[in-house]
């Protein structure tokens, strides 16, 4: 990414230590290596030179390497073993034997297969490309409306906004994805002579040729994984924009456009109620109701397996047997509770999805 619109990390690293302070919590705790090596996938002991700016970057084959065997390393099942590559690569309709260089360190992945891997283990779609200071002020980043700004940061058509901030996003298949978010780099970051970039020329800062984008460009093939990163720093977005889905690409905005704005706006909210909002509690628990026990036993089985792959699952804190709910737990399970007693036909209505996706009951 070009240094003129690089993040200052130092500056950032401060302004999150400083938030820390200004919500109880320890900074050195917030801000310590492990848990943004954990965010970043950058190694433990070259967090503080990235920030200082001194950490000397590594090649992209060996960066994927690493990447992908932390993933598998702090990223368990539930059982707290490694998943097999044959796991992984079955979660994308793969072969495991397609992952063996990228697990062997001999050869990067194809892009559809870094992707896959990225999905599977539920870390955002730079993880593996992101170079060591971007992948830092990704972890350190942890409101508007406007659809055009939203549509140059995300590289999303405002109608593509638009529907993915109502809940619908479209799920174009990825060679179109990746295709439709290069045509839109070209369109909206020109040369000074305000005409787009040529092919040649982008390929020519990567020590590539503009035949090798040519297909690219016509929707007829994915560039490889060192194509992919060359095109997202040539352009200076982060490096995810081609391969990122539309949520995350515009969820990816947003908290850009927070940092930008700081801490005001909904900065009070109760920090359990404004999750439940985030993630639809009401529309989950509303359809958790119809299960069977059998259901239930599958649903709690497959978040258990999701939250292994994201590494939270050693998390989660022990209940407390006599200790009495803080207030803003009571209000949560409120609100849940409320959920829980709308009679099954009001919530049908109430939750379905409109337009032609909408489930219609049984």
């Amino acid at each position: 990414m070009r240094d003129a619109v690089r993040t200052d990390l130092a500056a950032c690293w401060g302004r999150v230590a400083e938030a820390a302070r200004g919500r109880g919590l320890d900074p050195a705790a917030v801000l310590s290596a492990e848990r943004l090596s954990h965010l970043s996938g950058v190694e433990p002991a070259l967090v503080a030179d990235v920030v200082a700016g001194t950490a000397p970057e590594v090649p992209l084959e060996r960066r994927v390497h690493r990447r992908f065997l932390l993933l598998r390393a702090t990223r368990r099942d539930k059982h707290g073993r490694e998943w097999p590559l044959a796991a992984i690569a079955e979660d994308f309709g793969a072969p495991g034997a397609s992952l063996g260089p990228l697990n062997a360190g001999t050869g990067l992945p194809r892009l559809g297969h870094a992707a896959g891997v990225q999905r599977f283990f539920g870390v955002h779609a730079g993880f593996l490309l992101a170079d060591a200071k971007s992948a830092v002020e990704r972890a350190l980043a942890y409101g508007t409306d406007d659809l055009e700004q939203l549509s140059y940061r995300t590289g999303m058509t405002p109608e593509a906004v638009r529907l993915t901030l109502d809940g619908r996003p479209p799920r174009p298949p990825l060679r179109e994805q990746v295709r439709s978010r290069l045509e839109h780099l070209r369109r909206t970051r020109p040369r000074q002579d305000g005409r787009p970039h040529s092919l040649a020329e982008i390929a020519a800062s990567f020590d590539a040729s503009g035949q090798s984008l040519t297909r690219l460009a016509q929707g007829e093939g994915l560039p490889n994984l060192a194509a992919a990163a060359g095109i997202q720093r040539f352009y200076g977005v982060e490096g995810g924009f081609l391969l990122a889905d539309d949520a995350e690409a515009l969820g990816t905005a947003l908290a850009g456009i927070e940092r930008e704005l700081g801490p005001a706006g909904r900065g009070g909210e109760n920090p359990m109620l404004a999750l439940m909002r985030a993630h639809d509690i009401r529309g989950i628990v509303t359809r958790a109701g119809r299960l069977s026990p059998r259901g239930w036993k599958s649903l709690a089985d497959h978040l258990e397996d999701l939250l292994a792959r994201e590494g939270q699952l050693a998390r989660l804190p022990p209940p407390a047997a006599d200790a009495a709910p803080a207030a803003e737990t009571v209000e949560a399970v409120e609100a849940v509770e409320a959920v829980e007693a709308v009679p099954a036909a009001e919530a049908d209505t109430a939750d379905a999805p409109h337009g032609p996706d909408r489930e219609h009951p049984r």
